[in-house]
């Protein structure tokens, strides 16, 4: 595999009230086309100010990004962003919202209903595409942002915190189907999140981040193969390792599967 993404010396400051504010200080950042990368860390530690950036919400001032040999300076539509709040249009059924991104595109309205009705199946919401957001759980609201995502197409996947807001079991639920989606599409997805757990199941690679400023302070590759055993050793293992970069304790358990 070959360097994709490549974030270069990157600082971003801001002044809030009077006060310079770091938000990132001296990134350095590749990955490769393919990777699933999770970034990792507490509020405030940069996190998804470095996404927006990699993104091209937010331009660079200090330090550069290429995506495949070509500096970002704003958003492309090879790439698609999924946030927490789905972004859904409350007057679009299942199937419209899925459709939204391809009508920029020169197709026929056939092979657009096709391409939509092709990812709501792959989400597993083929009985829900006539469906109004109002009517779907938030679970089923989040798999929709996803098709909708995944029909155009796109070379990248930035998620931030997509699945924070979602209840425990829900979560895990999602959690099996990006990683799956993932595995059969190839795609090459940057993650934002906080919960230790899900980058250790979801992530090829987790950058831990630490705040003020925020930096990048370790990259702890996941050597486990996919599908991947929440209640294994190499699991639990791993997971004490992100802890531990924290500096935190790990939390108890009774005892290792082996």
């Amino acid at each position: 595999m070959t360097v994709y993404i490549t974030v270069k010396d990157v600082s971003q400051r801001y002044v809030q009230k009077g006060k310079e504010y770091c938000a990132l200080e001296h990134v350095d950042l590749t990955i490769e086309r393919g990777e699933f990368i999770c970034l990792l860390g507490p509020s405030g530690c940069g996190k998804t100010t470095l996404l927006n950036a990699i993104a091209g919400f937010l331009p660079v001032k200090e330090g550069s990004i290429t995506i495949d040999g070509q500096e970002v300076k704003e958003p492309s539509e090879k790439y698609v962003t999924i946030f927490q709040n789905y972004g859904l249009l409350p007057w679009r059924n299942v199937q419209k919202n899925v459709e939204l991104g391809l009508e920029s595109k020169a197709i026929s309205k056939h092979e657009r209903q096709q391409i939509a009705e092709h990812y709501i199946e792959l989400v597993g919401l083929r009985d829900f595409r006539h469906h109004h957001p109002h009517q779907l759980s938030g679970g089923m609201q989040q798999r929709v942002a996803i098709a909708r995502a995944l029909a155009t197409d796109p070379e990248i996947l930035f998620m931030d915190e997509p699945f924070g807001a979602l209840d425990a079991l829900t979560r895990y639920k999602l959690q099996d189907e990006i990683a799956e989606l993932q595995k059969s599409q190839k795609k090459t997805i940057l993650f934002v999140t906080h919960d230790i757990d899900e980058s250790v199941y979801l992530a090829d690679r987790i950058v831990v981040m630490s705040p003020n400023p925020g930096r990048i302070q370790q990259i702890i590759p996941v050597d486990m193969g996919r599908p991947r055993d929440r209640t294994s050793a190499d699991f639990f293992r791993l997971r004490d390792r992100v802890f531990e970069a924290f500096g935190m304790l790990p939390p108890q358990t009774t005892e290792y599967f082996i």
